[in-house]
């Protein structure tokens, strides 16, 4: 048994599936955020340089630019293990959520919060594969509560939905109101 390691069996390194994709596209990220830096920060004249309001989010972007070079190297330098693509797919079956939050975010200027929160609820859980008639009234239930919450007590200023507007005055004051 070799209890002795060398520097380089400390340092050793292999390349994880999705690695490389994930390091270029990091570092693809930093240097836009690095290229928007200008026109979102500005120096103060007469300030010390660590208390620049531009100077902590210029030190932080640097750093990732830095970093996801050496990622990106690091991962070029190193021999790949299998798997690239089965990790692949699972990232990109992650950005699925990413599109229901965005037909949600676009629907309830539409149909209304309370509408779009219940549609969603109801789809989601239908999404994730639970198809019982008890727990999708569970996840309509769950939209009502959500919408009351936020609307009611703790009176979170939502846009009211196009739909509203085809009902009676005294209906829309209160949807409008209250969901």
């Amino acid at each position: 048994m070799k209890s002795v390691k060398t520097l380089q069996d400390l340092f050793k390194r292999y390349r994880r599936p999705g690695d490389l994709y994930f390091g270029v596209t990091f570092l693809v990220f930093s240097i836009v955020l690095l290229f928007s830096l200008p026109g979102q920060n500005t120096w103060a004249s007469n300030t010390k340089l660590f208390a620049q309001p531009a100077f902590w989010p210029y030190a932080a972007v640097i750093s990732m630019v830095f970093f996801g070079v050496l990622h990106v190297i690091s991962a070029l330098c190193s021999p790949a293990l299998d798997g690239r693509w089965r990790e692949m797919l699972f990232w990109l079956k992650s950005v699925e959520y990413a599109g229901w939050f965005m037909a949600y975010v676009l629907t309830v200027p539409q149909l209304g919060y309370l509408p779009s929160t219940i549609l969603f609820a109801v789809l989601l859980t239908y999404r994730l594969g639970y198809r019982s008639a008890k727990i999708l009234l569970s996840a309509a239930v769950f939209g009502c509560v959500v919408v009351l919450i936020f609307k009611t007590f703790l009176q979170v200023k939502v846009p009211g939905g196009a739909v509203y507007e085809l009902l009676p005055t005294a209906m829309r004051s209160f949807m409008l109101t209250y969901f």
